[in-house]
Formats: structure tokens, sequence, C-alpha cells
């Protein structure tokens, strides 16, 4: 996702977000249901065929699927940010309950993308950020190819 705000505030906010169909509360009725049945198809095998090795098994699914459907919820608000003000880039990566931030200079920033697209960072002074990590290929390319537009469209400003 992409949004560009003018002023002085920001001249270009570039914005990444995981991509989310469900929202927290649909996530845990999925995982009812999913529960619900799979606890239930165990329970009937145990009780009518007498196959009661079956449950422990049907929990420990369970409780892998639980342990995904966690990390997914303390995932779903991950982000990448980068906004290229005056002379400064900034990014913000969120990562779970943690933010890290960078500021690096626009005039010695670089970026550095795999020929593949697998990969992209902003580079500056030994400091590197990978960034693109909720794109795909085809949209780390095109943000990479927007970043250098931008950073050079400040070069050609300054002259």
């Amino acid at each position: 996702m992409k949004c560009v705000a003018g002023g002085e505030a920001a001249e270009y906010v570039y914005t990444a977000r995981r991509n989310n169909s469900l929202s927290s509360s649909g996530r845990l009725l999925v995982f009812g249901f999913i529960l619900v049945v799979s606890l239930g198809i165990a329970g009937a095998f145990a009780l009518l065929l007498g196959a009661w090795p079956i449950m422990p098994f049907a929990g420990l699914e369970m409780a892998v699927l639980y342990g995904a459907f966690r990390y997914m919820d303390r995932h779903a608000a991950d982000f990448e940010r980068i906004t290229i003000r005056r002379g400064s880039v900034d990014i913000e990566v969120r990562e779970g309950p943690q933010l890290k931030r960078m500021e690096l200079s626009r005039y010695w920033a670089n970026i550095v993308c795999a020929a593949d697209g697998s990969r992209i960072a902003l580079r500056s002074h030994g400091r590197e950020i990978e960034v693109g990590r909720h794109l795909c290929e085809e949209q780390r390319l095109e943000m990479a190819r927007e970043l250098r537009r931008e950073l050079t469209a400040h070069e050609l400003r300054r002259d």
C-alpha cells in the first residue's frame, strides 16, 4: 500500500503492510470452528469405535494450529514505512511488539536490490536495513524503482 503526503511534513511516504484477510475475531471464529469439528470427529471415533489413541493426536494438532493462529495474530499489525523528507530518509519497521527506526541521509542513501527481486535494502554509511518483506517480487521491484526515482528527484531539484 502506498500513500503520498504533500506539504512540508513529508514529501514521500511508502507504507507496506501484511495482507490480513481475517480480523482477529475472524481468526478466533475459524479456529473455534476447526477445534469443534476436529475434536468432535476424534471424540466420535474414540467413543463409537474405541479408537482412543486418536485423541492425543487431535489435541496436538489443535495445539500446533493454536500456535500458528497466535503467531498470525501477533504479527497482524506489522508494517514497513519509508518516509523521504528534505534531507533524510526515515525507515520504521514493526515486527510483532518491536519497532525499529533508522534515519539515513537522503544524499548518501543507496538502494541495494538483488537481481531477482528477492531482497531490497536501504544502505548508507555502513548501515543497512531490509525493506519490502511484505511485498511480492514484482511489488518489491516497483518499490525499488519508486524509491530510486524519489531519491534522484531530490538530487535534480538540488542543482
